[in-house]
């Protein structure tokens, strides 16, 4: 596929077999390559079924890799989520289905752009399913993988957290609903008794702005169009989307499929230099003990 693209779009390109322990080639203009076959040719910009179970492949080869430690990081590019589930495959999204992989307990999606930071508490659920997902115990797990994993690759030791409420104004004191009251309010108690650095619940429609957001380090939204349409705003083409709470390094790019640009040679390629050089950026860290923060 990426041979007949390079001639497609007239780019001259060398490609050789990747093989586990040999060095990896950097001249510009050849590529190494771990090649996993599909299962009927790709059409740029055309959606095929047949080739969902290959997509998956290429996630569990590279999860693989990341696991035994023959790979640093892994990082995504965008996948079509709906066909892979009309292929007869239950998937949500990377986000998920790595942390099955992984054996991760909780995955934490957040997104980067420059000093702004978002995370999610839940992710790929319909907004009517939105507040039966939410409890205390998992919002104070968030809280702890959130504030271990900006320590352990950011380098910040008690990350200053603004939680968002669910409802408009954060609930209005129960007025405009109770999820703040009955469940993110005593998560951020909890969260504080175990030496959280962890504000709120704050209204979502003001956190964002930069008097109040410049006091945290990241900022905690209850759901996923709540907190990334600011973020995709301030910095889309350029942030990246990290996946804490994994025994691997996973980041990805901030944009979806853009199967009108497919082949085109157009496509905007900032966010995955982004995403690699943020996977890079991680995966030199040094591991941390196995306390979750400091």
């Amino acid at each position: 596929m990426l041979a007949q693209r390079a001639r497609m779009l007239g780019l001259q390109l060398e490609f050789y077999d990747y093989r586990a322990g040999s060095p990896v080639e950097r001249d510009a203009g050849r590529l190494s390559v771990l090649h996993q076959p599909l299962a009927v040719p790709a059409v740029a910009g055309q959606l095929e079924r047949a080739n969902a179970a290959c997509v998956l492949g290429l996630i569990d080869r590279a999860v693989d890799g990341c696991l035994s430690g023959e790979f640093s990081a892994l990082v995504t590019a965008p996948v079509h989520k709906a066909l892979i589930n009309e292929a007869g495959y239950a998937f949500t999204g990377h986000t998920e289905y790595i942390a099955r992989r992984t054996g991760a307990a909780l995955p934490v999606m957040m997104l980067t752009a420059g000093a702004m930071r978002v995370a999610l508490a839940t992710t790929h659920l319909p907004l009517r399913a939105v507040s039966d997902a939410l409890s205390i115990p998992v919002l104070v797990q968030i809280l702890e993988i959130l504030t271990a994993d900006l320590n352990r690759y950011w380098g910040l030791p008690r990350a200053r957290v603004a939680v968002c409420g669910l409802n408009p104004h954060a609930g209005e004191a129960g007025h405009l609903g109770d999820e703040e009251q009955r469940i993110i309010a005593p998560a951020i108690a909890q969260a504080r008794g175990l030496g959280l650095s962890v504000e709120g619940p704050l209204p979502a429609d003001t956190v964002f702005v930069p008097r109040i957001l410049g006091a945290y380090d990241v900022v905690l939204a209850m759901y996923h169009d709540q907190g990334l349409p600011v973020l995709k705003h301030a910095g889309f083409g350029e942030a990246v989307n990290v996946t804490l709470g994994l025994p691997i390094v996973r980041t990805s790019v901030d944009h979806g499929t853009a199967l009108d640009l497919a082949g085109r040679g157009s496509a905007e390629h900032g966010s995955v230099l982004a995403a690699i050089e943020l996977a890079a950026q991680m995966a030199a860290r040094p591991r941390l003990s196995a306390a979750r923060f400091a």
